[in-house]
């Protein structure tokens, strides 16, 4: 078993990474994947019984085999999937017809029983509009980790997808720093709904965030007693010799709500930026980056250097996280701005009238300041590299900015392919409750976008599916000598997992099992 042990271990290090064209080249086929499910959706009638076995087919099987036996060629992979989708194109769209009474009903009627023009307009009461662009990027991301963190054991993945040792770029270094990312995306919608909430006092708050991330906490420790107490093959380099990765996930939420009063002054996106700068001075001229590499494990605080020493890059990353999430969630790009302005200048200022977070999204605004984050984030990256090279074992500078850059363009990949599939407008009409008619109302039209059923299913209990995705995967390894099997033999494993996670999500969509 010790000997096992060792060569697994032997198997999961020493990595030295891929190149960030070629990581980009196998998350694209995420987007081929529901480039072709949008392009079925929207010209083909539903599959009927066969809906989730289609979706499985056509959203999780690509993701597996771009890993994994499509790893060297995923452009190839793409291509087969974007071939059925153009031929589709060839067909007219579906007509969506009139809407049902109940549907026109459920459209001009709010929460409370009143119709949306009787509604009055505090932003209070009012929700944010779903986005399907950011569910679907949130599945697919869940999924690709669920995906990698048992394919890694099997020599069908590649080792250049695996984790880097200490500098480099992969497949599962990115994933890493998605899961911090999309986090600090959703942990934005609070805010956007009540910019008061960054007022408030701070010690009520951290006792809120602090009891819902004890469970993740004890889940951090309970890994440990069990790796421990299995000898379960363990990569120390990545976190420590009790550090983990929940430990990190639990403590962001927490750190966040210490910067609230910062981010109430300063753009969010620079507070992210000046974050990784100073953790980056600390690495290297504060002889952070030497002792990580070279110090020993002498105490409990030096033999979790890794996850300690990188904690400062996570909250970086977390909070370039909820910038975007400041961008993309409510109706405008400078919503967010508008609210912190108006709250900085007094009550006497607001106006809620003009800062309704249920509008109609301004998709091409948005669009745009996706697009230009992007470009910003890519140069920098660029010119950062020329000194630092990529290391997610310290989360350095550049490693932020590129999962900062690598997660911009992918939402905004997702947002534009809901946009050419599902095209909607937006009209003005005269407000009906306004007797000098002056006052007018955003009215949208067009297709309703939805995430597919089976990423809104993953997306609903994603943590859910991360935990048991963890446990099979030990339980497998404990079972079989993965490094071992053969290719053949590992794809069937990998389908059945693939399938069986699928399947739990799937007949577990009407209910949220666990909300965080």
């Amino acid at each position: 078993m010790n000997d096992y042990k060792a060569s697994k271990e032997a198997f999961v290090s020493g990595m030295i990474g891929s190149t960030v064209f070629h990581v980009n080249m196998i998350s694209s086929v995420a987007l081929s994947s529901i480039a072709l499910h949008s392009a079925l959706r929207s010209r083909v009638q539903a599959f009927g019984s066969a809906y989730f076995l289609a979706e499985f087919v056509i959203l999780a099987l690509p993701l597996l085999l771009s890993m994994t036996l499509f790893a060297e060629a995923p452009g190839a992979l793409s291509i087969l999937l974007l071939v059925p989708m153009l031929v589709l194109l060839l067909l007219p769209p579906l007509e969506r017809g009139t809407p049902l009474p109940a549907e026109i009903r459920d459209e001009v009627t709010s929460p409370n029983g009143r119709s949306r023009a009787e509604t009055p307009p505090t932003h209070l009461s009012q929700s944010l509009r779903p986005l399907p662009a950011l569910t679907t990027y949130r599945a697919h991301m869940m999924l690709m980790t669920i995906l990698s963190i048992l394919a890694v054991d099997f020599p069908v993945f590649p080792r250049f997808l695996a984790k880097c040792e200490t500098y480099g770029v992969s497949l599962m270094d990115i994933g890493v720093g998605s899961f911090v990312f999309s986090q600090g995306v959703v942990s934005a919608i609070p805010i956007i709904k009540d910019i008061s909430y960054l007022q408030a006092p701070i010690l009520p708050k951290l006792k809120s965030v602090s009891r819902r991330m004890i469970p993740i906490i004890v889940l951090g420790i309970l890994r440990v007693v069990l790796v421990k107490g299995t000898e379960y093959p363990e990569h120390v380099t990545e976190y420590g010799v009790h550090w983990n990765f929940f430990l990190t996930l639990a403590l962001l939420p927490i750190i966040e709500v210490l910067l609230h009063p910062i981010i109430l002054h300063i753009p969010v996106a620079l507070l992210g930026l000046w974050i990784g700068v100073l953790h980056q001075f600390a690495l290297s001229s504060g002889g952070m980056k030497d002792f990580l590499l070279n110090g020993s494990r002498s105490n409990i605080v030096f033999a979790n250097k890794e996850g300690l020493l990188s904690l400062l890059g996570y909250v970086s990353i977390h909070i370039l996280g909820l910038s975007l999430g400041t961008v993309i969630l409510p109706p405008s790009p400078s919503f967010f701005r508008k609210q912190q302005q108006q709250l900085l200048d007094g009550p006497s200022s607001y106006q809620p009238s003009k800062l309704d977070p249920s509008a109609p999204r301004q998709n091409a605004k948005i669009i745009i300041e996706l697009l230009s984050y992007s470009v910003v984030w890519w140069m920098l990256l660029a010119f950062v590299r020329l000194g630092f090279e990529v290391s997610r074992r310290m989360a350095n500078i550049s490693y932020v900015l590129w999962v900062a850059a690598y997660n911009t363009s992918f939402i905004l990949g997702y947002i534009l392919l809901d946009m050419v599939f599902f095209p909607t407008r937006t009209s003005k009409i005269r407000d009906p409750t306004d007797p000098s008619g002056k006052r007018l109302l955003v009215e949208e039209k067009g297709p309703k976008s939805s995430a597919p059923a089976l990423l809104e299913a993953i997306n609903k209990n994603a943590f859910i599916l991360f935990l048991l995705s963890n446990v099979a995967t030990g339980l497998i390894n404990l079972n079989i000598q993965t490094m071992f099997v053969g290719n053949m033999k590992a794809m069937c494993l990998l389908c059945a997992y693939s399938l069986g996670m699928c399947v739990f999500a799937w007949l577990c969509r009407r209910k949220r099992l666990w909300k965080m």
